[in-house]
């Protein structure tokens, strides 16, 4: 068994002062730079090779199963590495077996709005050649686009970039492709990932993998493209952001386990920006192992992004992410005391029964010990809308020559942009205020009792930039997936890891996919004049 997890180790008032600087150096304008005044060269992204070496864990490898092997889309990460190690799988074949998939269903899917299909066969043969350097050489990536890729269009799925070429790969992008994985392409957004996937007039683009036909059934946030072209097995896992949900929410909503890092884990340089102090990159993948395999070459200090600096070291979360024996039996890899909120099982609804099995599930698992917690005090209040809508004004002070130049730029979502341009400095600064007393309350009553704690939305963690995972439970009557959110203290993410990788170990609703669409409607895109749109109610609601 490994040391201690990395959470026992953090000074917690240390955390929440650097979450009073963070609100500072957003006060006073320390904010990332935009494509429009991008520098013309690459800035330095620390060492891209640092989490090589990590990557080539051998818990990294997992022997495929074997209802896995005849479809190489079917493959986990780990089992395609462990493929092409051994030398029976080559990443050509991989990547021409989802482009495969792409050209048969995208139409559906309309996950991507950029396939980059000569260039990723192009790197897969370049791949072949090269000598392995880890889990992830030869590994097809959806990158939602949002991510500086070099010189290839970056939009945002915005009015504002449409014609955007970046000049450099993000950080995040750079070192995924440093441990070798291929980019297949660049995924549907929310505009400006404030909804879920539409075009910027608000027409809805990409559909739920599990619910293909009915584009009324909720993707997930504005990460909905990753999700759905993993998912649907278009790529092997993929990368979004989450400011308000858009990693565990689309997760949750398409079976998926999505990593949503502590605030800075992850460099968000060459991202273009939502919210500087709660813009997190992080893994939408098919298990806990891929998504700590995802999150080792992701993660790190980089120079270019002050909110990764000064951080403690990425502790081995491929080992975190290995299930522990005794035996034959699954145990915890460490002890770990789970909080479960009032009202998490109540009901006879289909989730609150998946709730109730998974909580029993945990409970037989050695090492859990569940605990019933308490909400701190004033949590209505200090996680409502009145307080989260202080993004609002962070969000829109970058963009502000765009807002004084062409308000038709920001497309549907204008009205919160501008929301945000007309509260009042008097009202932020409040609202950062009442951010730290819900840090100190969540950090010194709510973890009092437990390690991680159970969620049912991915408030209040988006605001306070602390770890949370998303994995599937379970399913509805209709077969759409159910799904949970553990949280956890500042750099958790090796103990959240542990706790589903058990869970995953004795369950399998991690290993279910959703059917291929009908062939008929995977022929072509619906025409945009018949797509439904969202409502202004809609789009109120989601940009809240």
């Amino acid at each position: 068994m490994t040391a201690q997890p990395l959470d026992r180790s953090i000074d917690r008032r240390a955390f929440l002062a650097r979450a009073a600087a963070l609100a500072t150096a957003s006060a006073v304008g320390a904010t990332v730079a935009l494509p429009s005044v991008a520098a013309a060269s690459s800035p330095r992204s620390g060492n891209l090779k640092a989490g090589t070496k990590a990557l080539d864990h051998p818990d990294a490898y997992v022997e495929p199963r074997q209802e896995a092997i005849a479809d190489p889309t079917e493959l986990t990460i780990a089992e395609a590495a462990w493929l092409i190690r051994a030398n029976k799988l080559t990443p050509e074949q991989l990547v021409e077996a989802y482009l495969a998939r792409i050209t048969a269903y995208d139409g559906q899917y309309q996950a991507f709005n950029l396939v980059l299909a000569d260039a990723a066969i192009a790197a897969a043969r370049d791949a072949r050649r090269r000598p392995r350097n880890g889990a992830l050489h030869g590994i097809p990536l959806a990158i939602k686009d949002n991510y500086f890729t070099e010189a290839v269009l970056t939009t945002a799925n915005s009015f504002l970039f449409k014609d955007f070429l970046p000049p450099y790969d993000a950080t995040a992008v750079a070192r995924l492709r440093a441990g070798g994985a291929i980019v297949l392409g660049k995924t549907q957004m929310g505009p400006l990932a404030t909804t879920r996937a539409t075009t910027p007039a608000g027409v809805i683009t990409t559909v739920n993998a599990w619910a293909p036909t009915n584009r009324n059934t909720d993707p997930g946030g504005s990460s909905t493209g990753t999700a759905t072209a993993v998912a649907g097995r278009m790529a092997t896992s993929g990368i979004g952001t989450q400011t308000g949900g858009s990693i565990t929410s689309p997760s949750n909503a398409q079976n998926l386990t999505g990593l949503k890092p502590t605030m800075g884990r992850v460099s968000a340089a060459g991202i273009i920006p939502l919210s500087y102090t709660r813009d997190h990159p992080g893994p939408l993948a098919r298990d806990a192992k891929d998504a700590a395999i995802m999150l080792t070459a992701m993660a790190g200090e980089d120079p270019a992004d002050p909110r990764s600096q000064g951080l403690p070291d990425v502790p081995d979360l491929i080992g975190a992410a290995t299930p522990v024996y005794r035996g034959r039996r699954v145990k915890l890899r460490w002890d770990t005391r789970i909080g479960v909120l009032p009202g998490f099982t109540n009901g006879t609804s289909a989730t609150a029964l998946a709730r109730q099995e998974y909580l029993a599930q945990l409970a037989a698992i050695p090492g859990v010990t569940l605990v019933d917690v308490s909400l701190p005090e004033g949590w209505s209040q200090l996680t409502g809308s009145t307080f989260n809508n202080i993004r609002l004004p962070e969000r829109s002070e970058p963009f502000m020559p765009y807002l004084r130049t062409d308000l038709r730029g920001f497309g549907v979502s204008v009205t919160s942009w501008l929301q945000g341009a007309l509260l009042g400095g008097n009202e932020f600064i409040t609202g950062q205020r009442a951010k730290l007393v819900l840090m100190e309350r969540v950090l010194d009553d709510l973890f009092d009792d437990c390690d991680v704690v159970v969620q049912t939305d991915p408030v209040p963690f988006d605001i306070l930039g602390l770890p949370e995972i998303a994995f599937p439970i379970g399913t509805t009557a209709a077969g759409l997936p159910i799904g949970t959110i553990l949280g956890g203290l500042p750099y958790a993410e090796d103990r959240l890891l542990s706790v589903v990788a058990a869970y995953q170990a004795v369950t399998d609703w991690h290993l279910r996919r959703p059917a291929d669409p009908p062939a008929a409607a995977a022929t072509h895109r619906a025409a945009a004049a018949d797509a439904p749109r969202l409502t202004a109610e809609q789009v109120a609601e989601l940009t809240q």
